[in-house]
């Protein structure tokens, strides 16, 4: 295979897994200030904190208001990680990458594409949001699913394999920190309901409520989801998970000794999570130090197999 294709490949299921958990984050954040009492003071800015993306806001907006930060989430073409611009990738990804993927690929990113991009003030104004990004979500779902099941699952389905558990450990670790940076901004005083709505949402933002109460088989209880989030070895959208899938796909490819590597210095239960004081900032620096691991395996995969010409 071409270095050139496996990276499309490869960009196409990050994207794929990017538009998604954008829409997820944003859906759920809706959700998240909706049942929360009032005084509490988290505000959507937070969003755009939590990607990292703070001077590129504000090179574009003066108000930290609800519109604009939706809006650069979903709409924004300067932003290269806004649900829009994601899918534009993917779509551009799918055109070049046509005579390795299923025929229908073509067709449903298409469809997707233009319903999210004629459809867009829905998800910008705030009383058809939830209809709208559940669409997307679901189109993106369709998509990977028809990947899944028409795509040989040969070198190429490797490399999507690995972009995709890169992306959604990312987002993980992400989701994670909206809510315990959402904790620290109500005061670390925050009542137990208040921890249990934010860290319930977290759950439901990754689809893993059932899950984690199968497993965990208790309440609601913030270490219990960090632990369940970051640890679990058998929930698609865990970290731990993620990072063992791609290692799997990793073994199948040749040339693999660097990556690898990378991917057992990496370690998700480096830090001990018991009490609700341990989601303070070194919680934070935890997932920070997680999401710089995760920019270091993609630089690895990128040098093992995507070398510039």
């Amino acid at each position: 295979m071409l270095s050139k294709v496996a990276e499309r490949l490869y960009w196409t299921a990050r994207y794929i897994e990017r538009v998604e958990n954008t829409a997820r984050l944003v859906s759920v954040y809706d959700k998240l200030l909706f049942d929360l009492p009032k005084d509490i003071n988290i505000g959507w800015y937070n969003l755009v904190i939590l990607n990292s993306a703070t001077d590129l806001f504000e090179d574009r907006y003066k108000n930290q208001d609800e519109r604009n930060v939706v809006k650069f989430m979903l709409s924004d073409d300067t932003n290269p990680s806004s649900m829009l611009s994601a899918l534009k990738m993917v779509r551009e990804n799918i055109r070049t990458s046509r005579d390795v993927v299923p025929v229908e690929t073509w067709e449903l990113i298409n469809e997707v594409y233009l319903y999210a991009k004629n459809n867009i003030q829905l998800g910008i104004n705030r009383s058809r949001r939830h209809d709208y990004l559940s669409e997307v979500i679901k189109g993106c779902q369709m998509l990977s699913g028809l990947l899944y099941g028409t795509m040989n699952h040969d070198a190429g389905w490797q490399f999507m394999k690995i972009g995709r558990d890169l992306e959604r450990a990312d987002m993980t670790t992400r989701l994670l920190d909206a809510g315990a940076f959402g904790l620290l901004q109500a005061n670390g005083d925050a009542s137990v309901n208040l921890r249990q709505i934010v860290w319930g949402n977290v759950l439901r933002s990754a689809s893993a409520y059932m899950s984690y109460r199968r497993t965990v088989k208790a309440a609601v209880y913030g270490p219990d989801v960090a632990n369940f989030m970051l640890e679990d070895p058998h929930f698609p959208r865990a970290f731990n998970f993620c990072l063992l899938q791609i290692d799997v796909a990793a073994a199948k490819l040749p040339k693999n000794d660097a990556v690898r590597k990378v991917i057992k210095a990496i370690k998700p239960d480096a830090l001990k999570i018991e009490q609700d004081t341990d989601l303070g900032q070194s919680f934070h620096d935890h997932l920070n130090d997680l999401q710089v691991q995760l920019g270091e395996l993609h630089e690895a995969v990128a040098e093992t197999w995507f070398p510039v010409s």
